[in-house]
């Protein structure tokens, strides 16, 4: 007993270490990436919208991908999505010659990141007791946290004070991306599921299914456009971006693993009905706050909704978990998390070319309107959620 408490506890750290390094990665990224394009390709905002076709097109293909690498174990899997996401990181720092090159090595670093996103949940929940699913993922994504709160801090003072480019930010992501390859291989191999679960569409799960693509719509929306609308509209730097991300980054180090814990202890429905609702308001305004408030005031209210929804990013785990209790077999719950996130992910795309329309023919703020309007659908939807005798 005490020789597998041992090694349970080594499986955590090694995967607390592979997640904060990921999440170091991703925060270098996201907060360069868009003052990088604006910057190095003069791109257009439909040009911006159509970067989502390769970043997202990985989500698309992640159940095939998954059954081309069905011979890979959960961990051995998500080692090589850390490789090919430094892989093309590399690639993005040290050839980006033109958008459409750029483009290519976005499709490889985005095929390693979208691997990664139904990994790291299932992988954190195989590592929770009983019960506590939502405390589990509620403090890995603390440490996500952390890992942003360092990632932007390093670009803030880098570009402040240390004259860094975006060659050497994206040299140092690829870097911290196979650290955390490292690790995941020093974990066990972990569980092969058939590749036959992976392609089967579940009746049972329908209303995961649904709530999925509905996340995905919305959080389309903010990862395309919000960072945009401060670059372009408000016309800041990447050091801003970069103050935005770690403050909400910051606040998710606690706000997340308190999320975990009502999760547990309040049921997925109630946390995801709050969400929605709140969801309706942010987007608004989001959109809007220019339109009442002078510019200055306007910012300071789009950035508390930007950080407001990096925080409510997180209530996602609430889907996981509430998959995991409707699970009719617990083989299900890994492909089910791929599938659901490819499916999400078609819809993700399509939201991101229909939101670059909207913006060039009536203005972002119906952008953000649309997102209001699936925030209402979200929160209809969630009403119908029962586990057992709820």
């Amino acid at each position: 007993m005490l020789s597998f408490l041992r090694k349970y506890q080594k499986q955590l750290l090694l995967f607390i270490c592979a997640t904060l390094f990921v999440a170091v990665g991703e925060s270098v990224v996201n907060t360069v990436l868009n003052n990088f394009m604006h910057e190095t390709f003069t791109i257009s905002s439909f040009q911006r919208t159509l970067l989502e076709l390769p970043r997202e097109l990985p989500g698309v293909l992640l159940v095939i991908i998954s059954v081309v690498l069905f011979f890979l174990r959960s961990r051995r899997l998500a080692l090589f999505a850390s490789i090919l996401g430094s892989l093309g990181l590399l690639l993005i720092a040290f050839f980006p010659l033109n958008f459409s090159i750029f483009l290519l090595w976005i499709f490889i670093f985005s095929s390693g990141q979208h691997m990664l996103i139904p990994l790291s949940t299932s992988i954190g929940m195989e590592l929770a007791s009983k019960g506590r699913d939502g405390r589990r993922l509620g403090q890995m994504n603390s440490v996500r946290n952390i890992g942003i709160v360092s990632g932007g801090l390093f670009i803030f003072l880098g570009f402040k004070y240390l004259h860094l480019s975006y060659k050497a930010s994206f040299i140092i992501a690829a870097a911290v991306y196979f650290l955390s390859a490292i690790f995941f291989y020093m974990m066990d191999p972990g569980k092969a599921h058939p590749a036959k679960l992976r392609l089967k569409l579940h009746k049972e799960y329908k209303l995961y299914y649904w709530l999925a693509i509905l996340f995905g719509t919305r959080k389309q929306i903010f990862l395309t456009f919000a960072p945009w609308v401060i670059v372009t509209i408000y016309h800041k730097s990447a050091s801003a971006i970069a103050i935005l991300l770690t403050v909400g980054a910051i606040a998710g180090i606690v706000f997340q693993p308190l999320l975990g814990k009502a999760i547990d202890h309040l049921g997925e429905k109630t946390i995801l009905l709050m969400e929605a609702f709140l969801l309706i308001f942010v987007c608004f305004l989001y959109g809007f706050a220019p339109n009442f408030l002078p510019t200055n005031i306007a910012y300071l209210v789009v950035a508390f909704c930007f950080i407001t929804d990096q925080l409510l990013m997180s209530v996602n785990m609430a889907r996981a978990t509430y998959l995991k209790k409707i699970a009719t077999h617990a083989d299900h719950i890994t492909p089910t998390l791929t599938m659901a996130s490819t499916i999400d992910h078609v819809f993700s795309i399509l939201v991101a070319i229909l939101g670059g329309l909207i913006w060039m023919k009536f203005g972002y703020q119906f952008v953000f309107l649309l997102g209001s309007f699936l925030s209402i659908v979200n929160f209809v939807s969630t009403s119908r959620i029962k586990i057992g005798k709820s």
